[in-house]
């Protein structure tokens, strides 16, 4: 007897932003993508602008020149999982949920991590450092001491955003595991602001200069060059990594979903029952070419 695909369709896409809220605070872009595999917006180009008090005629006559966006979306897949019971698992929803909690949890956690890695600030103008005392590196490899996050870190991202003209209202600070850690540790902080009491509603843990802070075990990691260079997910790790403080506004980054499909093979004689694997399109941009509105705290040396 065969699974309902729609099912368990609709278990990969819902439990995708439980433990991954800070996915939400972007443009959903799902409504322009093509075939299930590629995005595609029609861009708008500059406007003609005005004059006042005009005083040379004929005006001069331009055209506006638009131009498409467009992106491939990448592809996630499961690796295939035999399910020898399937009467039973098909009638108890959550015995069907544990026979693919483990591969749902990889895949969204792939997922998550490629989508934040597409919005990660690349060059120097998005960089900022860390510059609180020292504590132990605690990226992947990573060996010595790094600066921690301070409250006066997230004042100067406050102020190179309001320099940018970026909304105040939405600002978010997605902080890795460690650092946070760091941050609440601020005595003075504490007693200052009784927000940063860990009450979580929708990944949010506090607001803190107008940044929403929201907590991820990993965020991004950048390596220790004199311009700090973005590192893949699952890419090697090297004693001089950094991990690094991401801050946004939801209007200068965006993600898309594409196709989300289940296959089967019924009755498979050489493994004795049905196996299934599972594929999720998905990707995310910066949606501004000068790349303002986000940044990145990358942790700093220390002795």
């Amino acid at each position: 007897m065969a699974l309902e695909k729609e099912i368990w369709q609709t278990d990969i896409v819902g439990g995708l932003y439980k433990g991954n809220d800070f996915l939400l605070k972007s443009i959903n872009a799902d409504q322009y993508v093509l075939a299930g595999k590629v995005v595609h917006i029609p861009n708008a180009g500059t406007g003609s602008g005005a004059t006042r008090n005009r005083s040379e005629l004929p005006a001069t006559v331009t055209k506006r020149s638009d131009t498409d966006i467009t992106y491939a979306l990448d592809e996630f897949t499961s690796n295939p999982i035999l399910i020898p019971n399937i009467d039973a698992i098909q009638l108890s929803y959550d015995k069907r949920q544990s026979v693919i909690a483990e591969d749902m949890a990889t895949i969204r956690q792939l997922v998550a991590e490629w989508v934040l890695r597409n919005w990660a600030p690349t060059t120097a103008a998005q960089y900022l450092r860390t510059t609180g005392a020292a504590i132990a590196a605690a990226s992947p490899s990573a060996t010595g001491n790094r600066k921690g996050l301070t409250k006066a870190d997230l004042k100067k991202a406050r102020l190179a955003m309001n320099k940018q003209n970026i909304p105040e209202e939405g600002r978010v600070a997605l902080i890795p595991s460690d650092q946070m850690d760091f941050l609440l540790d601020d005595s003075d902080l504490m007693k200052r602001d009784k927000s940063l009491e860990l009450d979580v509603k929708g990944g949010v843990i506090a607001k803190l200069y107008g940044f929403e802070l929201m907590e991820r075990s990993t965020t991004l990691t950048y390596t220790n060059a004199s311009t700090p260079v973005v590192k893949d997910p699952g890419a090697a790790g090297a004693t001089t990594d950094n991990m690094a403080t991401i801050c946004w506004h939801p209007t200068v980054v965006e993600r898309a979903m594409g196709t989300v499909e289940m296959f089967e093979k019924l009755g498979d004689p050489t493994y004795y029952g049905d196996i299934y694997s599972f594929l999720l399109m998905m990707g995310g941009r910066q949606r501004r070419a000068d790349g303002k509105g986000i940044f990145a705290i990358i942790e700093d040396a220390a002795a």
